[in-house]
């Protein structure tokens, strides 16, 4: 019904038009209350270990300072889709510019850089951690630290600029509807009247690079991890290291199987897998992480947890007083 109101051509489109989840319109109220759930956590979880890494001097080791840029992208990561994605499945809101949309596009691909480099450098801090302990601070110097954000950062611009200017460069004369919930890559790039090809094999071929030779590194990482753990002869000790790592091992879970399964599932699974799975996979890439990021490291990091509890307690003595 969308796609015959809206669908009509023209050579350069000033407005697209998301579908949403196609085939489940009648679960949108429902998709509109739970991510809004979702995204309300992801705000609220990853403000809060921002403020409480930011004004609590036991927390300026390497690996909070890590945790609260992972909490900054995750909010720039969830804003960047959520807000839009409640509009249409609450209010059928689906028109966004076509300058939006592809402002939309280059934030996700950003982002999702961004992240992955910071997976890997939460990895290598935990190697230095582990197995060098007694160089840890003289190796993670705020120089170091400052010097790995701003290349990760570097490195997400170059790679990821050119694939939303190619894909912005070229002739939309066609349907201005895109069957997707946000501007995903591969779902506008269908909508143009040339030659897609070179701008989704960029995608793929890129982001396979970032993300595979990252993993290679924080795979790495882990097996000299391990290797370091399993040779201490304490049993307590091997608990104790192998629960710093449990947290972080869990977000990259929850980032790369989610985002690789979309990725490839869109690419080579395109006539088998039913297109709301794919657009469903791929909105859950970018929502779950952010969302349950900020509860795994609340729930497994006792300095975390204790600090949120300490500053809620104090926020909520403070309102009372105020009130009295």
């Amino acid at each position: 019904m969308l796609a015959t109101s809206y669908n009509h051509t023209m050579e350069s489109p000033a407005t697209f038009f998301l579908v949403g989840i196609p085939g489940l319109q009648s679960s949108y109220l429902g998709l509109a209350i739970s991510l809004s759930s979702m995204y309300s956590i992801a705000l609220l979880g990853n403000t809060l270990i921002i403020i409480v890494i930011c004004i609590d001097s036991t927390l300026q080791e390497p690996m909070y300072f890590f945790l609260c840029v992972l909490a900054a992208v995750d909010i720039v990561m969830a804003s960047s889709v959520v807000p839009k994605m409640v509009s249409i499945f609450s209010s059928g809101d689906s028109s966004i510019s076509f300058n939006a949309c592809f402002t939309q596009m280059y934030f996700i691909h950003a982002a999702t850089a961004v992240e992955t480099g910071l997976l890997l450098a939460m990895a290598f801090d935990r190697y230095v951690a582990i197995c060098k302990p007694l160089h840890y601070m003289r190796i993670l110097t705020p120089h170091v630290m400052l010097g790995i954000n701003i290349t990760i950062t570097i490195r997400a611009v170059i790679f990821m600029t050119p694939l939303s200017w190619m894909l912005s460069h070229l002739p939309f004369c066609g349907s201005n509807v895109v069957p997707h919930s946000y501007c995903e890559h591969m779902a506008v790039a269908k909508l143009t009247c040339a030659d897609p090809m070179p701008t989704s094999l960029y995608s793929l071929i890129f982001s396979s690079i970032i993300v595979g030779s990252d993993v290679a590194f924080i795979s790495a990482s882990y097996t000299l991890i391990l290797r370091a753990v399993f040779g201490l002869s304490s049993k307590n000790a091997q608990r104790k290291a192998l629960s710093t790592c449990g947290s972080h091992v869990g977000v990259m879970a929850l980032y790369y199987l989610p985002g690789m399964a979309s990725i490839y599932v869109a690419w080579l699974g395109q006539d088998k897998v039913p297109l709301h799975t794919q657009v469903l996979l791929a909105d859950l890439y970018l929502i779950i992480p952010p969302t349950l990021n900020p509860i795994i490291y609340g729930i497994r990091t006792k300095q975390i947890r204790e600090r949120i509890w300490s500053l809620l307690i104090h926020c909520f003595f403070h309102q009372s007083t105020q009130g009295s």
